[in-house]
This record gives structure tokens, sequence and C-alpha cells, in this order.
């Protein structure tokens, strides 16, 4: 089967991907590899391939939710993708989280039905946690690189407006440190098609301090400080 939404070609996209939901964040990214090249414009699924010490890597933008990253995911696997991480945003549900820190995920909560209803074709649930060895490997060039970061799971919704007042409440309690939109599906579209994903969120906002955002020029810089241990990750996979 071929891509209908990315137009590259095979040998275009790279074993090893980074992906965002964010095109901007894509193309600043993309300032890291060496000789970097746009491989696709379609869509706004921007994608860059280039090389991080050596290693051929693709920076690909997965758009928001579960639909829009499954799309992506699947036609890049088709393209020869094979280790995914996402580098995403995320709000913390816990109060000791502050603006800017990192999530590395260990798992993603999520309600039944949508995306993940529709793979399934019943009313199951599959573990949504990723890659082992990429969470232990992210873990470790996080520390590596003196970075504060905190392990744990995540709820992934598919409504950013529709949270209630008892949000933060409920799904904290059930033992989610964050709330994101893509984690849950990626992992268990990645598990279903035998490739391997990961992921690492920073946070853009506190929904447990009342929902203070940190400023655009502050998380481009958080992005930027933890893309290289992401990229190291990588790298060595």
């Amino acid at each position: 089967m071929n891509p209908v939404h990315i137009l590259a070609k095979k040998g275009d996209i790279a074993e090893n991907v980074l992906i965002v939901g964010d095109p901007g964040r894509a193309k600043i990214l993309s300032s890291i590899l060496e000789d970097p090249r746009i491989v696709n414009e379609n869509r706004g699924f921007l994608i860059y391939t280039g090389k991080y010490q050596g290693k051929v890597i693709s920076i690909a933008t997965h758009g928001i939710g579960g639909p829009s990253a499954a799309i992506v995911l699947e036609e890049l696997i088709m393209l020869g993708g094979k280790n995914f991480i996402r580098y995403g945003t995320t709000g913390a549900l816990i109060p000791e989280i502050g603006l800017g820190d990192y999530i590395i995920v260990t798992g993603a909560s999520y309600n039944q039905g949508g995306t993940i209803y529709q793979y399934l074709g019943e009313n199951s649930c599959i573990a949504s946690v990723p890659d082992l060895e990429i969470a232990s490997s992210l873990a470790s060039n996080f520390s590596k690189e003196g970075l504060k970061f905190f392990l744990g799971n995540v709820f992934s919704s598919d409504a950013f407006y529709a949270e209630d007042e008892d949000f933060v409440k409920k799904w904290s309690s059930r033992g989610n440190i964050a709330v994101e939109m893509e984690c849950a599906t990626l992992f268990t579209v990645g598990k279903i098609r035998g490739v391997r994903v990961g992921a690492v969120l920073v946070v853009s906002d506190n929904l447990a301090r009342g929902g203070v955002w940190i400023s655009k020029e502050k998380l481009e810089e958080r992005v930027m400080t933890g893309a290289k241990a992401i990229l190291d990750t990588l790298a060595k996979i």
C-alpha cells in the first residue's frame, strides 16, 4: 500500500524518526541535523531528513490528535520507518511538575472508542506502553544531560477543550501525571504494526496549578535543550 498523505518515496524516510505535532517544531528541530532536506510538505505534514552523528534521521510532523497521528505513523512505516520518538507538549496534572520540565512517558491511558476502537474492533483494551529499550535509553540520556524529568503515565485525550472542573482530580487519581493527545494511539498502532515507539513531552502548562502557560520563547528553548538527548537515543538504536 502506498501513502496518500505523505508524498515521499522509499529512501526519503529514515528508519529512525523523531515525530512532532507542530510543523513549526519540525522546522526548528531540523536545524540540528546535518544537510537537512525537506521530503514532504503535503497536507502540512512537514518532514525533514538529514544526519545526526552520522546516522540518517527524519523529523516528521504528525499533527494534532490520535487520528492524524495514526495516519502519519502508518505512512511513515510504509516508507521504511521502524523506530519512533514522539516529542510533544503536555499539560501537567500534578502540582510538583514545573513548566518546561520533561516527562518520559511510561504508559498512556485513554477512553475506549475512537481511533483505537477502529483498530481493535471490539471493546477490549491494549497495553498502551512505549518500547522499554527506547524509554530506558531516553531516561539515561536525559540524566547524562542533567535535565530534570519525570517518568510516568499520561492520559491521551481526544478533546482539547472538553475538560471540566473534575478533570484534573479524576485523571490524576488514576495515576496519570499529565494530559496530551497522541501517545496512546501511537503506542497502540506501533504495537500492532511491529515498530518501536517512545515519547518525551515538554510541560507547557500545569492544570493542577490553574492552567498557567509557558511562554512561546521559553517553550522553544526547552524543546531545543531536550533535543540532544532524544536525538542521541535515536542515533544509537
